[in-house]
């Protein structure tokens, strides 16, 4: 059986889905070997949401504190994943990010400077020392821009406005994917010998979200239902400050970047309450009072940080408290007072505006907020998960032969909590290795044919919304979906509520079988959001099931009837599989093992 005549197929080495930071990067590195490459964006190119990561990249390369380095990079992120990481990604990433940076700046990205000319690090919650290479507060967009320019000029074959609903298999192995382009809806196959995922995050499974319109956990959900696993899922970050207020930017990220240059949290009565409640494992690095934390901000080497430099999980928590204990701002938030500044610089105004360029706008335009003068209401917003597919921490290959994954959508670097800033780097790091080991995989395999029956089947599927003249409406379906996992798998989590959740989950994936959509194929977006329902579902009940099995608390993770770390949940990471009879299984695996020189770097660090 030959596919119809009506699909359009493309035929490529490697293809890559997703066109951020780690997609781009993948996309380079197996060019530069010399396979035919093909890449998926399903916005436009350039519009990933990467361009949202405003802060930096952390990479130690010891530019503003000489102490810095792989080691300490390595022993952070350990440590701000709660050690439930994989020893050989943190390795990867601490030691290759200052070398990618640089390979960014040969490519012509354009960073701040220190006053020597050398590229200028800021400061950021969880790191020890300044370590954020940036491009004012837009370093997302500039290591985009870079990407764009130099890989166009590599060979690859890019696809705009397209939607890959699911991946194709023969003989165990992935062998290309189905998808449509949205704008006419008509079919697309693409045969590969090799795909890397690199589809971003889940965002729009919570109703408060900074992710973009794209983040509906698409690579999750295609690598699931491929036979790939999903590691981590529990944890997932809340950014402790996005925009409350109007309703229409709700969500909206307020980078770190804030905090790193000087801004406080402080609560309806004018207090800094991060004073408050600072963890035990950080009281001997963070500042007793606002001069030694400003002292620091400013450079200073003997002074400790701010405590809104703590990582993001614990500043989250600090906030949602203040909030429920009424000491919050008018619409729900807290305060972000970058503006006290000037007490302390004579031209702070100007200051602020040329470090966050970005910030300044955001809120002048959006919100009628001058940032110089005025304080900013932030709450927090569903911001990244820092689980995954389950990859080789060497290659990226997920349990499915010939299946890589990179970036967000790929598990194991931050363990249950990721610092800001090591997402862009992850992206540069990983991205370069998916590329470089599914151009090795597609050199050293034949390619295999579709199975026409198979992509007959699920086109069918994908097109019975159209056949029912009355059915459920998807967007109402979205809407209860994003309502339950804010209100019931949020930032506190009970079994309760999680249960419910569950309960409310397996009722909506019922509804969610018999949506009905009018129109025809084009232009067509309760179609669109009909086919991201199922991706919807797919994160939000392994979020939920992974949660309940997690029976403490640790980094993202905070459980009200399990408040404390349990040392018996130490030693394992949560995986999520689909069984044969198409259930979801949840199951404990040993963390991987690390190796005795990487121990004794953490030893040293603490």
């Amino acid at each position: 059986m030959s596919l119809p005549d009506s699909f359009i197929v493309h035929e490529h080495d490697v293809l890559v889905i997703g066109a951020g930071g780690a997609g781009l990067r993948a996309a380079i590195e197996a060019s530069a070997a010399g396979v035919k490459v093909g890449v998926i964006c399903k916005s436009l190119l350039g519009k990933a949401h990467t361009v949202m990561a405003e802060g930096g990249m952390a990479a130690a390369m010891g530019n503003v504190d000489d102490r810095d380095g792989w080691e300490v990079h390595f022993a952070d992120t350990m440590r701000g994943g709660q050690y439930l990481n994989n020893p050989v990604m943190a390795e990867h990433h601490a030691k290759e990010a200052p070398e990618r940076v640089r390979e960014l700046e040969a490519w012509g990205a354009v960073f701040d400077r220190t006053k020597d000319g050398r590229i200028l690090q800021r400061n950021f919650g969880g790191h020890r020392y300044p370590r954020l290479a940036h491009v004012g507060d837009r370093t997302g967009l500039e290591l985009i821009r870079t990407l764009q320019d130099h890989g166009i000029h590599q060979g690859m074959e890019v696809f705009m406005e397209m939607t890959v609903v699911s991946l194709l298999k023969s003989g165990g192995r992935v062998n290309g994917a189905l998808g449509y382009d949205r704008e006419r809806g008509r079919m697309h196959v693409w045969k590969a010998k090799a795909v890397v995922l690199a589809t971003g995050g889940i965002g729009k499974a919570f109703r408060i979200t900074s992710n973009s319109w794209e983040g509906t956990g698409d690579g999750h959900a295609l690598a699931y239902h491929a036979g790939a696993e999903l590691m981590d899922m529990e944890f997932v970050q809340f950014h402790p400050t996005g925009m409350v207020w109007p309703p229409s930017v709700r969500g909206l990220l307020v980078t770190e970047g804030v905090r790193g240059e000087g801004g406080v949290l402080r609560n309806s009565e004018g207090r800094r309450f991060m004073f408050d409640d600072v963890p035990d494992a950080y009281k001997n690095q963070v500042a007793k009072d606002e001069e030694e934390g400003w002292r620091y901000v400013c450079g200073d080497k003997n002074a400790n940080r701010p405590p809104e430099l703590l990582t993001r999980d614990h500043v989250a928590r600090c906030i949602n408290r203040e909030i429920k204990a009424g000491r919050g701002s008018p619409h729900g938030g807290v305060f972000l007072d970058i503006a006290w500044i000037k007490e302390k610089l004579p031209n702070a105004g100007a200051h602020i505006q040329r470090k966050l360029p970005s910030m300044y706008h955001q809120f002048k335009q959006l919100a009628g907020v001058d940032i110089t003068t005025e304080r900013m209401e932030v709450g927090p917003t569903t911001h990244y998960v820092m689980g995954g597919v389950l990859v080789n921490g060497d290659t990226q290959e997920s349990s499915v032969p010939g299946l890589f994954a990179a970036g967000e959508v790929a598990a194991g670097l931050h363990g249950a909590n990721r610092l800001g800033g090591n997402s862009l780097s992850d992206l540069i790091v990983f991205g370069k290795l998916a590329g470089e080991h599914a151009a090795k995989y597609a050199k050293a395999n034949r390619a295999v044919e579709i199975d026409a029956a198979e992509v007959a089947a699920k086109t069918a599927a994908l097109e019975e919304p159209f056949a029912r003249r009355a059915g459920e409406n998807p967007y109402a379906i979205q809407s209860q979906l994003q309502d339950s996992m804010q209100d019931l798998v949020g930032i506190v989590r009970t079994h309760d509520e999680m249960e419910r959740a569950i309960g409310i989950i397996e009722d909506l994936k019922k509804r969610a079988k018999n949506v009905a959509v009018s129109g025809h194929r084009e232009y067509n977006p309760g179609w669109h959001t009909a086919i991201d329902l199922g991706c919807l579902l797919t994160v939000s009940e392994s979020i939920a099931r992974s949660a309940i099995d997690r029976k403490e608390s640790r980094g993202a993770q905070f459980r009200d009837d399990f408040p404390k770390k349990d040392d018996a949940c130490s030693t394992f990471n949560l995986v999520c599989r689909k069984a044969a009879d198409g259930s979801m299984e949840v199951s404990r695996r040993p963390l991987p093992p690390m190796r005795d020189e990487l121990k004794a770097v953490i030893e040293k660090m603490k």
